[in-house]
């Protein structure tokens, strides 16, 4: 959730790593700082809030210096204070550390330390890791780094700066990623591959229990019990101005609009007509292995279980699996009798959710089949799976995720398709289905259209203080989406049900205040979807719907309508989310909340 940026090379340091800071405040945080060799000097800055406040203090007192480490934080151990924000001392202020993760024992850790005259200066867990450093250094900064976090236990990404080492920055990871980016006589690192766009598109991902060294243009990577690891630079995909907003005034904003291409970008070179099948490279090697699955478990958080919850509808209709979504951050927490033959399925934008990881790593101990469907190459799920998918949606910078969940949506229907074709799915509906999915980034253009009379909309309904969201079916899963974007990033407290709970309890709180989004395209549903607005009506709500070009029939009901273009059943949530995330999108800025960093929020979740 936090993020940390490092830098050893011929650049000014502070510009580089203040400009890496403002490309993770997507990530979420509370304070930010730096540390940075300037000379024969240790400069730290630190700040509470913006990055910009942080900013103002280092322009003004213009460090110089090659080297440095910061740090933007998300409080877990002690307040959002000066004193509790990153880079966190040694007794002598020579050594500065910063660090993602939860130091677990730091309690123990901090009360030995302190009987043996180390002197502590904040309430985090963070510190322990600058005296048990301190403790171990004896004029080899790797080697002190090594041995010191033999002796912790917990999760954690660092970058490590030593006043006696100014060409030299040690790194460290065990469940908290960290990226290495090498460029032309510069080495950088990262929490986060976005910070390091702008410098290269060279890139090295340090595995748990790693100890990455830095250097100007070169690194080496050791396990922490000194042994030496060999791993290539990969190169990433993003563009340089992936970061940038352009045009538009918020990244979600773009990102909303970026979705036609991104499902391009997740279809190309993905269909195959001639046997109306989908083609998934990174499935082949385990393709044995599905075709004899039986039971299929979707684990994933927040956006990506709500594309689980929509998968487990297009499994069920597509194969013969059955199908269970999980929220992973209660997975691993029952007692899991898995069955022969059982896959499970781990979803996760940043490839890095820490529930998601641990859910899909206790799937490993129990023998299941595990898949990865990911956005970030490289990321750890990517790695830790038997075999995977990537989005390839583009770097998604909006806490708020948009194009990441239907590219998600779209590549677990090309699974289901896939799995599908190699049991008892006809080639018609295969067919059917490839025809839809290619139609699929030119509707979404049309919706889009009608971004500036959904924010009309908006302004009708942005005083509201509740809201509910209701859907049938392949819709149930769009209304839980749709209400966590409106509560997210406007925080209006939205309610979602599937449409037939109505009568089971959710429907006393219905008034003229407590207006109702109803996802209502003319399917399977749509007749009992009509009996539900009925209901809402007969109890004087209001209504705003969701239906499909052509239904005339709702004008009577609703009092505003939204149409999306006509589709397959399957494949029209893939138009319906769109209006709901314009929809929270305006409320939104009408409601004047910080749209892409909303409130109490980080775009990866990497503690649990």
């Amino acid at each position: 959730m936090c993020g940390i940026v490092a830098y050893v090379g011929a650049k000014p340091v502070r510009g580089v790593l203040l400009d890496g800071l403002k490309r993770l405040e997507y990530r979420g945080y509370d304070s930010s700082g730096v540390a940075i060799v300037d000379g024969g000097r240790a400069y730290l800055a630190r700040a509470v809030g913006k990055v910009a406040a942080l900013e103002q203090k280092v322009d003004a007192d213009q460090p110089e210096g090659h080297s440095g480490i910061a740090h933007t934080r998300w409080a877990t151990h002690g307040k959002p204070t000066e004193a509790n924000a990153h880079p966190h001392a040694d007794c002598s202020s020579q050594l500065f550390v910063v660090h993602n993760g939860i130091i677990e024992n730091y309690q123990q850790l901090k009360k030995k330390l302190s009987a043996q005259g180390h002197t502590f200066r904040s309430e985090t867990d963070t510190e322990v890791l600058a005296h048990l450093i301190e403790r171990a250094y004896a004029g080899d900064l790797p080697a002190a780094v090594q041995k010191a976090l033999l002796e912790v236990t917990g999760t954690f990404g660092i970058a490590v700066l030593h006043l006696a080492h100014p060409g030299q920055i040690v790194m460290a990871r065990r469940g908290s990623p960290i990226v290495l980016g090498v460029g032309d006589g510069e080495t950088l690192a990262a929490s986060d591959v976005a910070a390091l766009a702008q410098h290269t598109d060279q890139v090295v991902y340090l595995e748990d229990n790693e100890v990455a060294t830095l250097s100007s243009g070169d690194f080496s990577i050791t396990t922490l019990q000194n042994q030496a690891v060999s791993r290539a630079a990969t190169t990433i995909d993003y563009g340089r101005d992936a970061a940038d907003r352009g045009a538009y005034p918020h990244f979600m904003l773009k990102e909303i609009f970026e979705q036609p291409e991104a499902i391009e970008n997740a279809l190309r070179g993905r269909l195959d007509h001639s046997e109306a099948v989908a083609k998934l490279g990174g499935l082949e090697a385990v393709m044995d292995r599905l075709k004899q699955a039986r039971h299929l478990i979707i684990v994933s958080c927040g956006t990506s279980y709500y594309a689980g919850l929509y998968a487990r509808y297009v499994f069920e209709a597509l194969t013969d699996l059955a199908v269970e979504t999980e929220l992973a951050s209660e997975f691993r927490y029952r007692k899991l009798n898995l069955r022969q033959n059982t896959v499970v399925l781990a979803i996760s934008q940043s490839g890095e959710t820490a529930d998601t990881l641990a859910a899909l790593r206790e799937a490993k101990r129990k023998g299941a089949l595990t898949l990865g469907l990911v956005n970030v190459v490289g990321s750890s799920i990517a790695r830790e799976t038997h075999a995977g998918i990537y989005c390839h949606a583009g770097m998604e910078i909006g806490v708020a995720s948009t194009k990441s969940f239907t590219s998600q949506v779209t590549l677990l229907t090309l699974m289901a398709l896939l799995l599908g074709r190699g049991r008892d799915l006809s080639y018609e509906e295969g067919a059917a289905i490839l025809r839809g999915l290619e139609n699929i980034p030119d509707q979404m253009r049309e919706v889009l259209k009608q971004s500036e009379a959904i924010g009309q909309l908006a302004q009708k309904y942005s005083g509201a203080e509740h809201f509910l969201y209701i859907g049938r079916k392949y819709q149930y899963p769009i209304a839980l989406e749709g209400a966590l974007k409106l509560k997210e990033i406007a925080y209006i407290h939205a309610e979602a049900y599937a449409a037939g709970e109505m009568k089971h309890g959710p429907i006393a709180l219905i008034d003229p205040s407590f207006p109702t989004m109803a996802l209502a395209p003319e399917d399977a549903s749509y007749q009992k979807i009509v009996s539900n607005i009925q209901e809402i009506r007969a109890r004087d709500g209001q209504i705003l719907a969701v239906t499909t070009e052509g239904n005339s029939k709702l004008g009577s009901m609703a009092d505003d309508i939204i149409f999306v273009p006509r589709n397959h059943e399957i494949l029209t949530p893939l138009l319906t989310v769109l209006p709901l995330q314009l929809f929270a999108y305006h409320c939104a800025v009408l409601r004047g909340c910080d749209v892409d960093k909303p409130r109490n929020l980080a775009k990866s979740v990497t503690v649990e």
